[in-house]
């Protein structure tokens, strides 16, 4: 199969059942988001790689699940509206998040202070993987009569991704800064 189509030359794209539509469309803006993120979270996974301890072996497994969930949240997006989406997100998804946000949240100092985005390559990178996803949340909204359990995924998500992020700084003893009073 060939990488390139020649479909997408004059601005105009696919979506699940063939449905063309403009690139610049809010429903390709969502996707492609949840896409953008998916690859934030990549590149925060990729700076693990060589990491053996069993709180950051935990995070690479939670983000493997989660990369795959979030890739169908994206294709739940690219489904045009009154067609059936192939897989389906589900409240247990939504509740599989909180449960990692409550056990990572645990072990981490208390918040006093805004935090600054930064840290471990990893922390960083999970940093802004955060604000994709919350990008990709008001994208989804302003599609309109968007699958509330989707938001309500990528709102979790987003959550995740600052504690995901603190968590890592904490375990690899990267320093976390918060925000400067003057």
């Amino acid at each position: 199969m060939r990488i390139y189509t020649r479909t997408g030359d004059k601005g105009m794209t696919s979506l699940v059942y063939g449905t063309r539509i403009p690139k610049n469309d809010m429903r390709v803006e969502a996707y492609g988001t949840c896409d953008e993120a998916n690859s934030t979270i990549g590149l925060a996974l990729s700076f693990l790689l060589n990491e053996k301890e069993a709180e950051i072996i935990e995070v690479k497994k939670a983000f493997h699940r989660i990369q795959t969930v979030l890739f169908h949240v994206g294709a739940e997006l690219a489904t045009p509206e009154g067609k059936e989406v192939k897989w389906k997100l589900t409240e247990e998804d939504i509740k599989d998040l909180e449960k990692i946000i409550d056990r990572w949240d645990q072990e981490l100092p208390s918040l006093k202070n805004f935090i600054l985005p930064g840290g471990h390559p990893a922390g960083a990178a999970f940093h802004a993987a955060r604000t994709v996803v919350r990008r990709a949340e008001r994208c989804a909204v302003a599609i309109g009569n968007t699958n509330p359990l989707v938001l309500s995924y990528l709102n979790r998500l987003s959550d995740l991704l600052f504690v995901a992020a603190r968590y890592v700084n904490t375990k690899l003893a990267a320093p976390e800064y918060t925000l400067h009073e003057n």
